[in-house]
């Protein structure tokens, strides 16, 4: 290997080190913020949740980190006529130019990886982290607040004392048959059940209000059980497409289809006998509109799924998508200042690049458009940056 050819490589791995170290802390503490914000986690589930974080952190940081990168060191041999003294020995520029692209080739294989593990182990960490702490996030704001809402539930008390609710109200929403219901007791205390995953709350000498005007009144101990995905403050990921492993997702989407085939079939099968039968009933809007937004619902998630890996790969191959733009913009700038000559890079992609990626990816995950949609905005920065690194090459 060429003796400058060492030196530029070196010279990235310097310099791309001190980046994404910078901005993976910083991208961990925004993360650690957010999730500790939203849930209202404390600090030794904070800490737990940290591993689970960091491929998040990291999938997000490398991108821009190679960019930044290639911003200071080719600034800098540019701005010092490096390129031009290896242009007058007769020497192509190119020379310099590939270890950048090898390089943000190797990060964009790494980073598809990141962005697997970010978006399944990850986020199931998270999850998992947020379940196990539902009890502590509950005393928690009943301590501070007095009150506490889940999706399903809410619950206000007079007083908090260790662990004993004083004089708790839980109001309860409607959900399948159950009509929705107000309890009343005189005390109350919270206990998880991690292997159940439910959170069980134990009421002494309890009333229950229905909304249908019933009332029953419960003396002595009682128990009900809420599911800890039910009892969280804010909803955490399931089953999404989003969450689920690139290796999962292809068999997701057989059975998919399998389920829309089925489907159709039972609501082809049913109109025909509603008409046959003379039900027209069923075939009202009113009647009609559930039937129709469950197979709605399927092809979404059908059109969601087929879109994932495609995200997947075109998030990684944004590093050398932002290489091929940023190391030639770099040269041509001659500008030893790398906050200058980053924001040059940066700005363009800010502004063309992530818009374009949001609008083809919302398409995209409606059916609207084809899933390898998402690549248009990566193949549009490779195009642009071919043509800044021939221009490189001949001037």
């Amino acid at each position: 290997m060429p003796v400058i050819v060492r030196q530029v490589v070196w010279d990235i791995l310097q310099w791309f080190t001190i980046a994404i170290v910078s901005l993976t802390v910083f991208m961990m503490l925004v993360f650690v913020g957010q999730q500790a914000r939203l849930y209202g986690l404390g600090a030794l589930a904070i800490l737990r949740l940290i591993p689970y974080i960091l491929p998040n952190a990291l999938a997000f940081a490398v991108p821009g980190s190679i960019l930044f990168t290639v911003c200071v060191v080719y600034g800098r041999m540019s701005s010092d006529n490096e390129v031009v003294a290896i242009k007058s020995m007769g020497i192509s520029p190119m020379v310099v130019v590939w270890p950048s692209l090898a390089l943000a080739f190797l990060l964009s294989l790494v980073a598809v990886w990141l962005n697997d593990v970010a978006f399944s182990w990850g986020v199931t960490g998270m999850r998992r982290v947020v379940l196990q702490s539902v009890e502590e996030i509950c005393y928690g704001m009943l301590r501070t607040q007095r009150s506490y809402s889940g999706p399903t539930f809410q619950i206000i008390v007079k007083d908090v004392e260790g662990r004993k609710l004083i004089r708790p109200i839980m109001t309860f929403s409607e959900n399948n048959d159950m009509p929705a219901f107000t309890l009343r007791a005189t005390e109350a205390e919270l206990r998880s059940n991690l292997q159940r995953n439910t959170l069980v709350v134990v009421l002494t000498d309890c009333e229950i209000d229905f909304s249908n005007g019933a009332r029953v009144s419960s003396p002595g101990i009682v128990e009900r059980e809420i599911k800890l995905e039910d009892a969280t403050h804010k909803r955490v990921g399931g089953d999404s497409p989003t969450n689920l492993p690139l290796r999962q997702i292809s068999s997701e989407v057989e059975l998919q289809e399998i389920e829309i085939t089925k489907l159709e079939q039972s609501l082809a099968a049913e109109t025909g006998m509603n008409l046959m039968t003379g039900n027209f009933f069923e075939l009202s809007p009113d009647a009609w509109q559930p039937k129709k937004k469950k197979l709605e619902t399927a092809r979404t998630r059908l059109y969601r799924l087929r879109t994932e890996p495609w995200r997947r790969w075109s998030n990684g191959f944004a590093c050398l998508a932002f290489v091929m733009i940023g190391t030639p913009l770099a040269i041509t700038l001659r500008n030893s200042d790398w906050m200058s000559t980053f924001g040059r890079c940066f700005l363009p992609i800010l502004i063309g690049y992530y818009p374009f990626l949001a609008f083809a990816l919302e398409k995209a995950k409606s059916g609207d458009l084809p899933p390898y949609s998402i690549w248009i905005a990566n193949i549009a920065c490779a195009a642009v940056g071919y043509w800044l690194i021939k221009k490189v090459l001949k001037n």
